[in-house]
């Protein structure tokens, strides 16, 4: 699925609710609360910090796909085309840092 199909899925199931999309301080918020979930789940698998026995164990790609999610639905409110978004920010990131990390060698090359 491309990213223009996932903006037609959700906004798809959003227009079938009267509320609508959320205010975007709302979505910052709600956003927020997902990244906070996730950063749980990331430190009780690989930080320091293991679940009690009394939480239910977690699942990354779903807090990942909730954030996605989130992301999606912010992007259709503000009438913002994610693909056209994420192509400006690669030629951003390929311009600026293409020299910031050190380059993987090829195999047999120096």
């Amino acid at each position: 699925m491309d990213m223009k199909d996932m903006q037609t899925e959700v906004d798809d199931w959003i227009a079938q609710f009267e509320e609508g999309y959320w205010h975007p301080l709302s979505m910052m918020a709600r956003l927020t609360e997902e990244v906070g979930e996730l950063s749980r789940e990331i430190n009780h698998t690989f930080g320091e910090k293991p679940k009690k026995n009394s939480e239910e164990t977690g699942n990354i790609e779903m807090e990942l796909g909730d954030i996605l999610f989130v992301i999606v639905s912010f992007a259709n409110s503000l009438d913002i085309d994610l693909e056209k978004a994420f192509g400006m920010v690669m030629k951003k990131y390929r311009q600026r840092d293409t020299m910031r990390w050190t380059h993987k060698k090829e195999d047999g090359k120096e």
